[in-house]
């Protein structure tokens, strides 16, 4: 056997107040943020942003941080979508878009850098399994069978 640390290549992915740590695999793609076609008066939770088109299919994509029902605010310049490929079958696209604040940052993962987070807890409402300590971060882990369970729900 191999003494050699097992790492993951993991996404950092800045939200508003939070982080996300994913494992690279889980992303397609990072693009920029296009407003979302939703109307208005739909029955769509908050969370829910609407669909955009990215390679010729419609993409549902969803705020994290408007979980805890917070406001939509004005999106910035650095405004993204991490676009991730679906682990379920509930989505029929296959895919589904994440807003971020940023561009999503590319660290190694290994049991020497990362442990489970038990003193902070996890924001009400969010589809998270849990919090991670890294180093000095304390990201999210989100859990993306939920999330997906969840969009799959939204009448679109």
């Amino acid at each position: 056997m191999s003494a050699e640390p097992r790492e993951l290549y993991s996404l950092l992915i800045p939200l508003k107040s939070e982080r996300l740590l994913v494992p690279r695999m889980c992303v397609a793609e990072v693009i920029a943020f296009a407003d979302a076609a939703r109307s208005r008066d739909d029955a769509a939770p908050d969370w829910y942003l609407g669909a955009v088109e990215w390679n010729n299919r419609r993409l549902p994509v969803v705020s994290f941080d408007s979980q805890r029902g917070e406001e939509r605010k004005a999106r910035r310049a650095r405004t993204r979508v991490v676009v991730f490929h679906a682990i379920t079958q509930e989505l029929k696209g296959g895919f589904y878009g994440i807003l971020t604040q940023g561009f999503p940052q590319l660290v190694r993962v290994n049991a020497d850098v990362l442990s489970l987070e038990t003193e902070q807890p996890l924001p009400e409402g969010l589809p998270a399994l849990c919090r991670a300590r890294m180093i000095h971060e304390y990201p999210l882990i989100p859990d993306v069978e939920r999330l997906e369970k969840m969009i799959a729900a939204v009448p679109l």
